[in-house]
Parts: structure tokens; sequence; C-alpha cells
């Protein structure tokens, strides 16, 4: 097998493996850069929760439809998440649960009334594609919709930037400032639901925030510099999606799961090798004698 046939033929050959791979792409320039603003400001786990959060408003929208109707269920999607986002912050204000327990509260509901919603008109291999994603049916409509998705959250990060940091790092001050710090906040809000819309309609659910995450936390192994995170998120998450597709291709896998787990493979190589790795930690290198 030459190197064209391993790397490249898939996608001369075959056209929803090019819509695969673009989607990939604008899904790794979009989520990377929020995976990093997720992590910095500790919400990781909250990503999880929202990508959950999203199920019923996504299944709404597939019964709405009668099929599997991406735009349907990414408005259904985007109305969940964000309505989730805004009733865990007002319990976690008027009650003494804080953020994540009420987080976690409405994500368990929220997944368990979507799968319910499913079923009741859909069948098994529809549940399976809600939860766990058909980038390989991606279509002309779909990939219009991601890319957009990514366009729009790049220019707001680009916007937004600079108080955005400020409330991850000192939100006290932006305060003393004058600054809005709340509406940043929904705002940054805005754009998890809209790049897990975005992800969820390529690898499902379960793992739309896989491509956040994950290369956020590479990032973070492998330089301490917030641009060039963002830079490192980006470029590691568009990089599972093309190796994930070629390794899915060659080996007949899914191709959802085979990304995650690409990326998954990245960061385990980055915890050993990264330059704040085990590696660097354990195995220091010599000192040069004068």
């Amino acid at each position: 097998m030459t190197a064209y046939d391993l790397l490249l033929a898939p996608f001369a050959d075959y056209g929803f493996m090019r819509r695969a791979l673009v989607a990939c792409l604008c899904l790794g320039l979009g989520s990377g850069p929020i995976g990093v603003f997720l992590m910095l400001r500790r919400m990781s786990l909250v990503g999880d929760a929202m990508s959950h959060a999203v199920l019923p408003g996504a299944a709404i929208g597939y019964l709405i439809a009668g099929s599997l109707s991406l735009t349907a269920m990414g408005l259904g999607g985007l109305v969940a998440g964000l309505s989730v986002a805004l009733l865990s912050g007002m319990v976690s204000r008027a009650t003494s649960l804080q953020e994540d327990a009420s987080f976690a509260s409405f994500y368990l509901s929220s997944l368990a009334l979507g799968v319910l919603i499913v079923s009741l008109r859909g069948s098994n291999i529809d549940l399976l594609h809600v939860l766990f994603g058909t980038i390989l049916a991606i279509d002309a409509s779909a990939l219009y919709e991601i890319g957009a998705i990514s366009t729009a959250t790049l220019a707001t990060l680009a916007i937004i930037y600079r108080p955005l940091v400020a409330e991850c790092f000192d939100p006290g001050f932006l305060r003393a400032i004058g600054g809005r710090g709340p509406i940043y906040h929904f705002i940054f809000l805005l754009l998890v639901v809209l790049n897990l819309v975005a992800s969820f309609q390529a690898l499902g659910t379960l793992m739309a925030v896989g491509l956040m995450m994950l290369p956020a936390a590479i990032a973070q192994l492998w330089s301490p510099s917030l641009p060039s995170m963002m830079a490192i998120a980006a470029a590691s998450a568009t990089a599972s999606g093309y190796l994930g597709l070629i390794a899915s291709y060659h080996l007949e896998l899914a191709s959802g799961p085979t990304i995650i787990m690409t990326a998954a493979l990245l960061y385990a190589i980055s915890i050993f090798l990264a330059p704040s790795g085990l590696a660097r930690r354990y195995l220091p290198r010599p000192h040069l004698k004068g």
C-alpha cells in the first residue's frame, strides 16, 4: 500500500469522506479553543454535562421533523442546552446547591428525558445515531451549519478575548473596573452550547465534548501560553479528526469513536513526552559537564 492509498485515497475516492474531513476540520478549529477556556475556568465536567443536556431538544426536533433532520435537531439542541445552562445557574444562585451539583442534576434528567423521547417514536438505530453521531452521513446543509458555527465562534472569541481572559483569571478585577462579567460568561456559555450542537451532529451527545476537552488537555501539557494553547488545541483536534477517519476507513471501525480514541491516544503520548509530562519529570536529561 502506497502513502497515497493510505493517507489520501479515501478522501479522493469518496465524497462522504471529504465531507466528514471538512466537518472535523471545522469542529477542531471551533471546539479546540473553547475547550481551553472551559479547562481554564475549571468547567470541564460542566461541558460534559451540557453535551448531554442538548439531547431532549434534539429528540424533540427529531420527533417534529419525523426523521434525523440535523437542522431541526440542532435547533432543538441549542434551545435545550441554553435552557439547562440558565436554569442551572438560577438554581445555584437561589439555593444552597453548588453550580456543579446543579448542572449534574439537570444533565442526568435531560439525558434520561432525551432517551425516553427518542424511544417513543424511533428505533434502536435512531437512538444510536443520536447518542453516537453519524459523521459519515454529514450532508452539505449540515456542513454549512458546522462551518458557520466555527466561524462565529472564532470571530466572537477574537472580539471578547481580553474580557474573557480577565473573567477567567481575575473576575474580581473585571468587576472592579466595571466590566460586565456575567454578560461575557453568558456569551461564553452560548459558544459552548453552539459548538456542542455542531459536534453533536457529527459525534453524538455522548462524545460531543471529546473534541473540546481532550485537545485542550493536550495543549496544556505542551504549552503554558494561552494563545499557543488555543493553537495547539485546534491543531490536535483537527489532526485527531483526520487520523481517526483514516484509521476508521482502513480498519473498518466506527468513525466517531475512532476519532475520539485518536485524540485520547495523542493525549496519552503527550502525558509522557510533553514538556510538563512524565518523561521530563522522572527521566531528567543529564547536565552538561564543563
